[in-house]
């Protein structure tokens, strides 16, 4: 499994994603979306945004948060191994 997070802080904002990532020791890929070209591309309107994939397809999705939305995504995980 792969984890990619992709952060849409905009140019003025940008500057403290760093100090946060220097300051956790998370060992996925975090990618910045600056000018927010993916989220535009996804359509994307509210975050967090999540997206499942297992062999190029995808298999859920969920959009913004809601209390017990990480459970659901952790039964998903689950179920696909």
């Amino acid at each position: 499994m792969e984890l990619i997070a992709v952060s849409i802080d905009d140019t003025r904002t940008q500057k403290r994603v760093k100090p946060l990532l220097n300051g956790k020791n998370w060992t996925y890929t975090i990618l910045l979306d600056t000018n927010q070209d993916l989220k535009r591309a996804l359509g994307i309107a509210n975050v967090p945004y999540t997206i499942v994939v297992k062999n190029q397809k995808i298999v859920y999705v969920h959009n913004g948060y809601s209390q017990g939305a990480e459970m659901e995504l952790y039964n998903k995980l689950k179920e696909l191994k």
